[in-house]
């Protein structure tokens, strides 16, 4: 029996596709092992960065040390970017676009494939679990219509695509029976769900639909654009059950002059009105976001009304990288490059503040109760067990008692420090 391992670049859509590919291959005969070499490696590499760029090219290399005469697969966004760049590569076995991934298990034993084109159908992948994660991901839609000036996603997953909602059903029935407490419902542009289907289906139709299956689970839901984030969603959010008091909306920047420049077609203060409005439908939601720093004509007045912003909305938890150059977008060639050690300084600057509204906001619920969906492994510091609450609190759960693993259990909050928040089971 052939073996085989897996490694992921990038976002939940890569895992979620790197998953659909495991059980495929599994179910083909191969046997995954993830210690020593073996006979196949399938790496579903990522480009959003210049980083995830070095990361991807790394990860191939160094499978191709671990065994030279092994089947090398490479799939993911890198390939579609920069496919004559791998195929130079010695030693990879297969090229597979983004489109051909549910192909993988077929073309293992085929020569490498030179087609890098984008279809405009949604490529159908499907799975029954999700090997080493306590929450599992399901793919709804792939592709984006934004046009981001720095971004080059919609160039390497083409357009907007939905799934069929049979089958978004039929996946999240299987996960629920495989005993999943958590669906997250992911995608390249999640929002866009439904638009380039026939009929009214859009996200809300999804997250009633699933939210009335059999079963204890609760449904969270990826990045959203803020666009996206209609009355209709906010409403579903607050009145249903099953639904996790949790919205992470990028907005990258608070100045306007910058925004328009990213072509993110929204201002500060409209972003503002939107958190705003959620926040009075739904109380204690937690609102997460990205924040990237250095863009092109960020000047220190530019970065400190953002620093601004960020203090007034208040995210709960923040993602915050630099800004990178990729070829192909407008952005690449903007005047106006931000200096590295000013870059650092505020990132560091914006950091701090992250921790300081991440301790305010997780204060509130000293003494409450939350629901916490415990995970398989313990933390390795402390040995506690942990989770994550609805509203994106990571939890630390002091009991002896109680068993880890993929379910979610009452916790009431005994202390919360800068750092940390801890519990005890209810």
């Amino acid at each position: 029996m052939p073996t085989i391992k897996f490694h992921t670049l990038g976002c939940k859509v890569n895992q979620y596709e790197t998953q659909a590919i495991r059980e495929s291959c599994l179910r083909k005969g191969f046997k995954e092992t993830k210690n020593g070499k073996a006979d196949c490696y399938v790496i579903n590499t990522c480009t959003v960065t210049n980083t995830a760029d070095r990361k991807s090219r790394e990860y191939i290399y160094r499978c191709i040390r671990e065994n030279p005469k092994a089947k090398v697969v490479v799939a993911g966004c890198y390939v579609q970017k920069d496919k004559d760049k791998i195929t130079n590569i010695p030693g990879i076995e297969l090229i597979v676009p983004n489109e051909q991934k549910n192909l993988i298990p077929d073309f293992l034993f085929a020569k490498k494939i030179n087609s890098c084109g984008i279809k405009n159908q949604y490529s159908d992948l499907e799975i029954s679990s999700f090997s080493d994660h306590d929450k599992a991901f399901v793919k709804i839609q792939d592709g984006c219509n934004n046009r981001c000036s720095y971004c080059k996603i919609p160039i390497v997953r083409g357009k907007s695509r939905s799934r069929d909602l049979a089958s978004i059903v039929r996946e999240a029935e299987r996960l629920i029976r495989n005993g999943f407490q958590e669906l997250v419902l992911t995608g390249i542009c999640l929002g866009a769900y439904g638009k380039d289907l026939k009929g009214e289906f859009d996200l809300v139709n999804v997250i009633e639909v699933v939210e009335k299956l059999d079963g204890n689970f609760r449904i969270r839901l990826s990045s959203i654009e803020a666009k996206d984030v209609t009355d209709k969603l906010i409403e579903k959010i607050a009145s249903s059950k099953k639904m996790c008091r949790h919205l992470h909306i990028p907005f990258q920047s608070g100045d306007n002059a910058i925004l328009k420049k990213m072509n993110r077609n929204y201002t500060a203060e409209s972003y503002i009105k939107l958190i705003d409005k959620i926040r009075n439908k739904i109380p204690q939601i937690a609102i997460t976001t990205d924040i990237m720093i250095g863009f092109p004509t960020e000047t220190e007045k530019r970065f400190n009304n953002t620093f601004r912003f960020l203090k007034g909305i208040a995210p709960s938890r923040m993602h915050i990288f630099p800004f990178s150059p990729r070829e192909n977008t407008p952005a690449f060639a903007f005047a106006g490059k931000v200096d590295s050690p000013s870059m650092k300084k505020r990132m560091r600057k914006v950091q701090d503040l992250a921790r300081e509204i991440s301790y305010e906001y997780r204060k509130q619920f000293l003494h409450k109760e939350l629901v916490v969906l415990v995970e398989r492994k313990k933390d390795k510091k402390s040995g506690m067990l942990q989770g994550y609450s609805d509203n994106y609190i990571k939890i630390f759960i002091n009991s002896k008692k109680l068993a880890p693993g993929n379910n979610l259990q009452k916790v009431r909050i005994t202390q919360v420090t800068p750092d940390t928040t801890l519990s005890v089971p209810v």
